[in-house]
């Protein structure tokens, strides 16, 4: 679709002279309603008023676009007047209006049109092309022009008018105020108007164009009828030296938590484009602070997420706020069977027959019940924000209580977090007056209840089924199937060292232990402490294959290998993951199978070295430990090259 298929001939007028605004926008309703595009006309004129009313469309520069999406519209369309001797039309910079574009739109339609009037409404900020357009003499003239703009073909003539020279040399002005010679970080902007059809459009050619004259990057952001276009990026948000959000009507502000925000008028984007871009040059806009907070954040950001990469976000959200719990709960229970005393005819009551042993025992059972509802409280908080944790907490807690553990209070975290998502949704259209009871009443009340239910009746039964089949299978198999699990744990935390597949391991690691199985954990933790300990004896035993600074750097890796701290080895892997990680893997997949093949055992999901003594046959797991990073430290000896220093 083209400009001149919503501009009919027989709505223009050239060379008009109305005598003030409201007959202005009685011609101009009077040429839409000639071109066929209204079904009534009286509404339509009412609601360009009132649109009116609310902001004047007069933009300054010449030009003025009234408009609205109206119910008196049957087809969108366009109405063009010119008035070479002006008029006011009560514009933003108190000059006088020679150009009229009046806009039409149904109320109930956002299509293709939309693009060709944000089209237009950048086109006329063009003062060459603006100043043709009131010259002409004839309507087809005048028709003529737009499209020779639209196709790139428009050139000004040798003989521009006076108004146009004006305006060129307004134009260069700005070039007095030439922005840093280096510009290293980026400026976005946001506009917005309450229709969202011109002056949306207008203000981020605007901005654009005055960068652009000032070798300033920008990126704009608009809001318009058809939703937003150009959208910014959570890691362009994050990078921006400063946002400008010129707009008329609510925007998402959530995102720009912490970051330098100018707020302002959309008609100072297309007016007062150079102030604007001085102030956010000059580091003195004020930092925005979102009432939802952070939050809130990261959450409009998710938009622009893979649903995979947030399902992974909410999982680790939760995960990272379960781990203080188990392992502060696991090593104190560790702790208490460490200390206490056994007694053969109460073999049941093992960690509890001594009153310091029960003490760790009672204080860690508490922190380590915590286990199950914090991990789907803090997932459902993380699709929800704060409305989804009590709710996923009861999730989560329905979860243990029933058997489901650790798979049942994951799934409870999820669906915790999106029937509150809903429940938001629905209740989206009361009143203002009730938007305090949402989060102290309905929210909880509903989402509690709904929970339950699907927990009890839909989720608990199935999962806990699977939980207990999986516990008695892994019970009843024999060594060797033991030991390619404890194997293939223990790989999988050398992949990627933090990543995806470490983390995956490590939560089997962690669910497990809240169904009593702890040899898989074992397994998990020996994996994960073999990288950084096999990069370190590396690094000591065959020098010539590492640079210099990676044998300083390579010692380190012994401290946070046995502090179980896989990260350490990252850098090396980086640098040459070819060789690395086969060979991290191979020495982590060793470690595991060892610690499953001695039956090692461990109740705390972390710690490393530290926690040793707790450990179920803790002299044989430093030895699967020892074996599996001696392997992977050989295998880099053999597989990388000599370096030449």
């Amino acid at each position: 679709m083209r400009i001149t298929d919503l501009l009919k001939s027989e709505s223009i007028a050239l060379g008009a002279q109305p005598k003030d605004k409201y007959d202005a926008i009685a011609i101009l309703t009077g040429l839409m309603e000639k071109g066929g595009n209204l079904s009534d006309k009286a509404q339509y004129e009412k609601d360009v008023l009132a649109r009116e009313a609310s902001g004047t469309t007069g933009l300054g520069d010449g030009i003025a676009t009234p408009h609205a999406k109206s119910a008196g519209v049957k087809a969108p369309g366009l109405a063009a007047m010119t008035v070479p001797a002006g008029m006011d039309f009560e514009a933003m910079d108190q000059k006088l209006s020679r150009l009229f574009f009046e806009i039409a739109a149904p109320a109930t339609e956002a299509d293709v049109h939309l693009e060709v009037l944000s089209k237009l409404a950048t086109m006329i900020m063009d003062p060459d092309f603006k100043e043709a357009l009131i010259a002409a003499k004839s309507k087809e003239e005048f028709l003529s022009l737009i499209d020779a703009k639209e196709d790139g073909k428009f050139e000004a003539a040798k003989d521009s008018a006076p108004a146009a020279a004006e305006a060129d040399a307004k134009e260069a002005a700005p070039e007095t105020s030439a922005a840093p010679a280096k510009i290293t970080k980026k400026i976005l902007a946001v506009t917005a108007c309450p229709t969202g059809i011109a002056h949306t459009f207008m203000a981020a050619e605007s901005l654009e164009q005055h960068a652009k004259r000032r070798g300033i990057p920008i990126k704009v952001e608009t809001n318009g009828s058809g939703g937003a276009k150009n959208i910014l990026t959570a890691e362009e948000i994050r990078d921006a030296a400063c946002i400008i959000v010129a707009a008329d009507k609510n925007v998402e502000m959530a995102r720009f938590d912490g970051k330098p925000v100018i707020q302002t008028k959309v008609a100072n984007g297309i007016n007062k484009a150079d102030e604007l871009l001085d102030e956010a040059l000059a580091g003195t806009a004020p930092i925005y602070h979102h009432a939802g907070g952070a939050a809130k954040a990261e959450e409009s950001a998710a938009d622009d997420e893979s649903i995979t990469r947030q399902i992974y976000k909410h999982l680790m959200n939760g995960v990272s706020h379960m781990l203080p719990f188990v392992i502060g709960g696991g090593i104190l229970i560790a702790l208490a069977f460490l200390l206490d005393t056994f007694d053969p005819a109460n073999p049941g009551n093992f960690g509890s027959n001594l009153w310091y042993a029960k003490t760790f025992m009672d204080i860690g059972g508490i922190s380590f019940g915590f286990m199950l509802p914090v991990l789907a409280g803090f997932i459902a908080m993380s699709i929800a924000d704060r409305p989804g944790l009590a709710v996923g907490f009861v999730g989560g807690a329905l979860a243990s209580s029933s058997g489901a553990g650790f798979l049942g209070a994951l799934i409870a975290g999820f669906v915790a977090g999106y029937v509150v998502n809903a429940l938001k949704k629905v209740f989206a259209d009361l009143p203002h007056s009730l938007e305090g009871i949402k989060p102290v009443l309905l929210y909880p009340l509903l989402g509690v209840f709904l929970v339950g239910v699907i927990m009890i009746f839909v989720i608990n039964p199935p999962v806990a089924g699977i939980n207990n089949w999986m516990i008695e299978t892994l019970k009843g198999m024999d060594t060797s199937s033991r030991i390619l699990i404890g194997a293939l744990m223990g790989g999988m935390m050398a992949v990627d060292m933090g990543g995806p597949v470490n983390k995956a391991a490590y939560v089997v690691g962690t669910g497990m232990l809240v169904s009593g199985e702890y040899g898989i954990m074992a397994a998990v933790m020996a994996g994960g402490m073999v990288p950084p300990i096999a990069i370190a004896l590396a690094t000591t035993f065959f020098k010539s294959r590492f640079t210099e600074q990676q044998r300083k750097s390579g010692v380190v890796n012994y401290i946070m290998g046995l502090s179980f701290i896989t990260e350490g080895a990252i850098p090396f892997a980086a640098a040459d993951p070819l060789r690395v990680i086969p060979s991290c893997v191979i020495g982590s997949a060793t470690a595991g199978g060892l610690s499953m093949f001695f039956d090692c055992t461990l109740r705390a999901p972390h710690g490393g070295i530290f926690v040793v003594p707790t450990i179920g046959n803790p002299l044989l797991y430093l030895v699967a430990i020892f074996a599996g990073a001696v392997l992977s430290a050989l295998c880099l000896g053999v597989v990388k090259k000599k370096v030449a220093e």
